[in-house]
């Protein structure tokens, strides 16, 4: 397979969490334009396996900057409070 050697081997995905919509919002700097939102990680997966590919179609076919099956990496974080002392 004869890739341009300006082929991204994969894709970055922030996903952050909502407090006041209740939504894991997620944004690429890889993929212009997405900003999906969804209440738990797979329905956001779900989302993203079809955004992804049409923002990159849209966005003067970026298809071509990836070779055909691209990994897409989730980046989350959550934050937590524990108490140590009562």
């Amino acid at each position: 397979m004869n890739w341009n050697c300006d082929v991204k081997a994969s894709i970055l995905v922030r996903a952050e969490w909502d407090p006041e919509a209740g939504v894991l919002v997620a944004t690429s700097d890889n993929v212009p334009g997405l900003v999906a939102e969804a209440e738990t990680p797979d329905e956001l997966q779900r989302k993203l396996l079809v955004m992804i590919p049409e923002l990159l179609e849209l966005n003067h076919d970026l298809t071509h900057e990836f070779p055909p099956e691209v990994p897409v990496f989730i980046e989350s974080q959550q934050m937590i409070e524990v108490r140590l002392r009562t």
